[in-house]
């Protein structure tokens, strides 16, 4: 039985249905090719400025780098988080109340290699005890992605698999590779597609044989009590805030600030296993 919203209509029902069973869904065209322009340059400028100081970016294995940045720092956040679909996805698996947590961005470059199956944390109590997500992970991309480019790779259904076994609780055994091999399907989104997952799918970034970066996206939502923007050091400027809409700002919970100080990356689990990005 799918745990669907009150009075949820069509969209929502396939939503809800293809978070709880694949793990993922997208909405192609979302957004122009001009305002995926926009974002790469924005990205390109927050990984200039992260990769200027000491633990500005963290690697997540050869030639790949996670970066987390305020929301100001990217000039197409309000028009992201307030687009109908965006707050559709969240309301309708996480409810009203969701909670922005995280933005950032992974760019794979060239010679990023394949990352060992893994999903982004730990699967909550909640998640393992009700068959209930807790958290959602959204992804726009900043390039048009092709073969050689290193694509995302998702194990379909596996938000579920749950073993003393995995590394961390996060990390399957290399014994277990063949189940998410033979479910693996690999993503191509176009500049203007958003994708929303849960972000306890097995998946990996693949290798890149191209010379191109692929830069992507990532804003995490959560339910509310799961937790997850303790790892994280989301804050907004109190002039920005003043400027956000009331849609935006009833589920954006962070400090407001007088000024911004960087984000210093975690070096988490996650990045340690992986190996730094050089």
């Amino acid at each position: 039985m799918l745990p669907l919203p009150p009075n949820a209509d069509e969209e929502a029902v396939s939503i809800v249905h293809a978070l709880y069973t694949d793990g993922i869904t997208a909405k192609k065209g979302a957004f122009s090719r001009e305002f995926a322009e926009r974002m790469r340059e924005d990205i390109e400028a927050a990984f200039e400025e992260a990769r200027s100081r000491p633990n500005g970016a963290v690697g997540r294995g050869p030639k790949r780098w996670y970066v987390e940045i305020h929301p100001e720092q990217l000039r197409g956040f309000v028009e992201i988080v307030d687009h109908p679909w965006f707050g559709k996805v969240c309301a309708s698996v996480l409810g009203p109340d969701y909670q922005i947590v995280e933005v950032g961005f992974d760019i794979p470059f060239a010679g990023a290699v394949n990352q060992p199956w893994h999903r982004d944390f730990p699967m909550p109590e909640t998640t393992r005890r009700e068959g209930r997500l807790t958290s959602l992970a959204f992804n726009l991309t900043a390039v048009d992605t092709e073969q050689d480019m290193g694509p995302f790779e998702i194990a379909p259904g596996t938000q579920w698999d749950w073993s003393e076994d995995f590394g961390h609780e996060m990390f399957p055994p290399k014994p277990y590779y063949p189940r998410y091999e033979e479910r693996a399907v690999r993503k191509y989104p176009q500049m203007g597609d958003i994708s929303a997952r849960s972000a306890l799918t097995i998946h990996r970034g693949t290798k890149n044989f191209s010379q191109k970066s692929r830069p992507v996206l990532v804003i995490g939502v959560d339910a509310p009590g799961a937790g997850n923007a303790e790892h994280h050091d989301l804050a907004v400027t109190r002039d920005y805030w003043e400027q956000l809409p009331q849609s935006v700002r009833d589920h954006l919970v962070c400090p407001i600030v007088d000024q911004l100080t960087p984000i210093s990356q975690k070096h988490t689990i996650e990045g340690l296993v992986m190996g730094e990005a050089e």
